[in-house]
């Protein structure tokens, strides 16, 4: 895959994403997310890959939010269409992906920044990072997630707080509320985010996916049902064979 904004590499059945815009904090333009809609999907069938790292390029920024540019002179409607095709081709393609994906967040994650971060299932985050929804100082509101993922995470207290007041917020502070999960020095993120990814791509991906698909819909009607349902399926799965087998036999499994 070739791509102008994205560098997409696959090592060990881990692929990293980075969003290789610096001269602009890498921030999100429309072909951005178009290039990061196409990895992903492609990604999602590659068989050889099970976790995905997404990051951004240097050390200042993850993605500073999205290209406000591209958008000054919308109307209503290209503004709602705008948020629309940004929450189906990539945000909730992210959140629902058969795969793991983790966000390496790498100093700013603002606006469209955080809501990518929030759109995938773990967040490491470098100690000099900054995250917030500053949306309200340009008289907007998030568009990409960020009022729904937010107080899901940390609460409908805190997200408010977050979101009317603009404030961006450290790090250290963001794993304190449950944000981000682990904080790094800068020189260890990656590395200390490949460990994680190493760790999960040892176990069984077919079990993942439908723990991901089980978890997004923990705060639904549907979730004990679905959890009830997805536990009997993975008993007819191959790697459920394995797993047990391996377990009886003291050895590793081979998923």
């Amino acid at each position: 895959m070739k791509f102008e904004n994205i560098i997409v590499e696959k090592e060990d059945k881990i692929s990293v994403i980075t969003i290789n815009r610096p001269t602009s904090l890498n921030a999100l333009n429309a072909k951005t997310i178009r290039e990061l809609s196409e990895a992903f999907e492609s990604l999602d069938k590659d068989e050889e890959v099970r976790v995905v790292i997404i990051t951004g390029s240097g050390e200042k920024s993850f993605v500073a939010g999205a290209d406000i540019k591209e958008f000054t002179d919308f109307g209503q409607k290209e503004a709602e269409e705008l948020a629309r095709n940004g929450h189906t081709s990539l945000f909730n393609k992210i959140e629902n992906l058969s795969k793991p994906v983790i966000a390496a967040v790498n100093g700013f994650a603002l606006g469209g920044g955080l809501e990518l971060a929030m759109a995938c299932h773990i967040r490491y985050a470098s100690e000099n990072a900054k995250l917030g929804l500053p949306e309200v100082t340009l008289g907007l509101i998030p568009g990409y997630g960020g009022t729904q993922r937010l107080p899901k995470l940390v609460g409908k207290g805190l997200a408010n707080e977050m979101i009317f007041s603009a404030k961006m917020i450290p790090a250290t502070r963001a794993k304190e509320i449950g944000l981000v999960n682990e904080v790094y020095p800068v020189e260890e993120l990656l590395t200390k985010t490949k460990e994680l990814a190493t760790t999960i791509a040892n176990n069984s991906p077919m079990a993942i996916a439908k723990a991901i698909s089980a978890v997004n819909l923990s705060d639904t009607e549907r979730g004990f049902d679905t959890e009830i349902q997805y536990f009997g399926e993975v008993f007819e799965l191959d790697d459920k064979k394995e797993g047990v087998a391996a377990f009886l036999e003291k050895r590793k499994p081979n998923f």
